[in-house]
């Protein structure tokens, strides 16, 4: 008789989780990790100041940290709103512990990523994080050194200090210390600080490499999105769970004012409407109310069609302006042109769709037989899981180039920007966007927008060639023509001078035909001539 084993059941923290499956996160291995964690860094960094309406200074150094092993320090300095000492250990030692579990827009979502970063530190070099932080108010500069207790999800302080400032400074230094493959994971990450550059034309952002490289990408204007504001929920993007939450926080309230208060979309007379399709009397408490009242309001308040859409306060699109002058800050192109689309929502969450399109001039030429695409999420560059992501699906897939004369390769690149209260990433590392139909419908009208005012400027330069062609067919005749009336019309004393007179004529009478300038046209003429 075979001995029956018993199971063995046990929890662990979220630390644990996260520890034990770091490829979930993106830390799959030395090269997508030193990525990742740059990414993380600066991405935080970025959320510090620009969601804040400070004009970012974003400083990077990845430095060599052991002769033998492949470990490697990097410190990202920014000029941000600074963190208060008491959260600097939850901001770094506790997994899941963030301020961006509210309805706006964010880089980041899970308070995840900058205690991943610490915690593959903490698996491959040993090495704790170090932190330097102030706020514009503060007279104190605050320093710590700290780990995360991995059992626990809590944070470990090894070190902390502080000290007075002597010049007025506000911000953030993170340095931490890891493992990683930087001669493969190079490409990769200045292809992010290229991408990062293009949404961000206002930040100045510097890396010094480990090889003591520079690189670096100037403020080229200041005009900056408006920072987004924290919003209320919408009905249709809550679910049931989450109505509980809400009503156990509020339990002492009457029903109408809870509604009104706590969700955006619903003034007193929708309320109102609302009870009364649930059969609640108005006057009810929250306390009071029966689970199955609970569930009987919650369908009908999703079921509800006549809400006005969400918010869009709580988005921050960057505008035609700010993605023309990344373009141009990096391209230089012939040809841009951008578009931000009119907001929607899906499931209760507002979005909005930016597009560009770059043409010629630095564009660099499409290896493959579609465009080069730049896709963005709340202004974060995602770089891998392209042919997984929904724009991907759209620009190659749904979109014929042909009937906007783009034949391939072609230097053309098509910059997508989704923001959103919630982007629906595919996964927890946030590289690809799911197919949500709304937001496929967007991002395809966007792309066939750019699409089609490149298509113009192309059909323009066209005809600007075929006319440029007749114009230099007819000025090769012009030399000819004058020396021909001019012997007709003139004596032989004032031939040159007649010859002059009418080259000159006929010149100014193509050019006001054509539209092609005189100057242009006298050099054609000029070097029939010459015999060039």
């Amino acid at each position: 008789m075979s001995a029956i084993s018993e199971e063995k059941y046990m929890s662990i923290s979220p630390a644990e989780f996260f520890y034990k499956y770091r490829e979930v996160a993106g830390f799959a291995n030395p090269v997508k990790a030193f990525y990742q964690a740059v990414k993380e860094l600066i991405d935080n960094a970025l959320d510090a100041t620009d969601m804040h309406g400070i004009l970012p200074d974003v400083k990077i150094s990845i430095e060599r940290a052991d002769e033998v092993q492949d470990y490697y320090k990097v410190t990202v300095e920014d000029n941000g709103i600074g963190i208060p000492p008491d959260v600097v250990p939850y901001a770094f030692g506790k997994v899941l512990f963030s301020s961006k579990y509210v309805m706006k827009q964010s880089r980041g979502m899970y308070g995840l990523g900058v205690k991943m970063v610490v915690l593959y530190a903490q698996m491959t070099t040993g090495r704790p994080v170090e932190v330097i932080t102030s706020r514009e108010n503060y007279r104190m500069i605050y320093y710590f050194k700290l780990r995360i207790d991995i059992n626990k999800n809590e944070p470990v302080i090894i070190e902390r200090g502080a000290w007075r400032k002597t010049h007025e400074w506000h911000g953030t230094i993170v340095s931490v210390t890891i493992e990683g493959d930087w001669s493969r994971a190079k490409q990769r990450i200045l292809e992010y600080l290229s991408r990062t550059a293009i949404i961000t034309p206002y930040a100045s952002i510097t890396l010094i490499t480990p090889e003591n490289e520079i690189v670096h990408y100037p403020r080229v204007t200041s005009t900056m999105p408006r920072p987004p504001r924290e919003s209320k929920p919408h009905p249709q993007g809550i679910d049931l769970e989450m109505f509980k939450t809400l009503i156990n926080n509020n339990s002492g309230e009457l029903l109408e004012e809870f509604l009104i208060s706590n969700f955006q979309s619903i003034g007193p007379s929708t309320a109102r409407v609302l009870l009364n399709l649930a059969g609640i009397d108005l006057s009810k408490r929250l306390h009071d109310l029966t689970e199955e009242e609970v569930q009987k309001l919650f369908s009908i308040i999703k079921n509800y069609d006549k809400y006005r859409p969400p918010l869009t306060t709580s988005l921050s699109p960057l505008g035609r302006e700010v993605l023309e002058a990344g373009l141009k800050r990096v391209f230089e192109p012939e040809f841009l042109y951008a578009v931000t689309r009119s907001p929607r929502s899906y499931e209760g969450h507002p979005f909005i769709v930016e597009a560009a399109i770059s043409y010629g001039g630095g564009t660099p030429m499409s290896p493959q037989e579609q465009p080069i695409i730049l896709r963005y999420a709340n202004r974060v560059p995602l770089i891998y899981d392209e042919s997984t992501d929904v724009v991907t699906q759209v620009v190659r897939e749904d979109v014929n180039w042909e009937s906007y004369m783009i034949s391939f390769p072609a230097p053309i690149a098509i910059v997508v920007h989704i923001c959103s209260t919630k982007i629906p990433f595919k996964g927890v590392g946030k590289e690809s966007i799911a197919d949500i139909p709304e937001i496929k419908r967007e991002v395809k009208l966007a792309v066939m927008e750019i699409a089609r005012e490149l298509k113009h400027h192309l059909v323009r330069k066209a005809r600007e060639k075929e006319m440029m062609r007749k114009v230099e067919v007819l000025a090769k005749y012009i030399p000819e023509v004058a020396r021909s009336l001019a012997t007709i019309l003139g004596d032989n004393n004032s031939k040159s001078k007649v010859e002059a007179a009418l080259a000159r004529k006929l010149i100014e009478y193509i050019s006001k035909k054509s539209g092609v300038s005189v100057e242009v046209i006298d050099s054609i003429v000029k070097s029939v001539e010459i015999g060039v």
